[in-house]
């Protein structure tokens, strides 16, 4: 009967450990970033070229809804959570209906926004302010 009794406290801490994630855990319908009905289109590193490790992020997500799309960039490595100059800018392929974003931030510039059902879009990324990634026409939709 001994040896039942530890396995049993075992048992129950690992369905407690499970219960408290599962309730910690984000619904499966909750809002990203960009606000609800967005989806994730795309991740980009900014800085591994020039520096070899990432300074930044660049976030697209697009909204089959709305025919929007949405983009931020959040600081990395030595960038991240700590207040640093991070931009972000969105438009169309071209070049209209721009949207940009930038500033000392400490977690991340953005969301920004352009309408671009049906086209392509060009979208940067900065972190920090000298250090870029830049796309033209991506996301063609």
């Amino acid at each position: 009967m001994r040896a039942r009794k530890p396995a049993i406290l075992l048992a129950a801490a690992a369905l407690t450990s499970t219960t408290t994630l599962a309730a910690t855990a984000a619904p499966a319908g909750a809002a990203g970033p960009c606000g609800s009905g967005y989806t994730r289109v795309g991740v980009y590193n900014i800085g591994i070229e020039k520096y070899g490790y990432r300074t930044g992020i660049l976030e697209v997500y697009y909204s089959s809804g709305t025919g929007k799309n949405c983009a931020l960039t959040y600081g990395d490595g030595p960038y991240a959570n700590t207040t640093s100059w991070k931009g972000v800018v969105i438009s169309r392929g071209d070049g209209s209906g721009k949207d940009s974003d930038a500033g000392n931030y400490q977690y991340y510039a953005g969301p920004v926004y352009v309408s671009a059902a049906g086209q392509c879009i060009d979208v940067e990324g900065i972190s920090p302010s000298w250090t870029s990634v830049k796309l033209d026409n991506v996301h063609c939709g």
